[in-house]
């Protein structure tokens, strides 16, 4: 079971910039990144409705369940 994290292509879809998107939802960088690279272990539900709200996408639009 994998998750797959399409942030980079709503980014792109929206022309924002990571960093913008990190001022935006107030968290580092370097956190945002972990998320995008799909390293992170987990995800807090307030930072996927902050990232949702600033990109004006649903959770399934950056979240993707593929079987292995």
């Amino acid at each position: 079971m994998s998750i797959i994290i399409n942030l980079d292509v709503v980014l792109a879809k929206r022309k924002m910039r990571s960093n913008e998107l990190a001022e935006i939802i107030d968290i580092t960088p370097a956190n945002l990144s972990i998320l995008k690279s799909g390293k992170a272990k987990a995800i807090r539900f307030s930072t996927l409705e902050a990232i949702c709200k600033a990109l004006d996408c649903q959770p399934a639009d950056i979240l993707e369940y593929v079987e292995d």
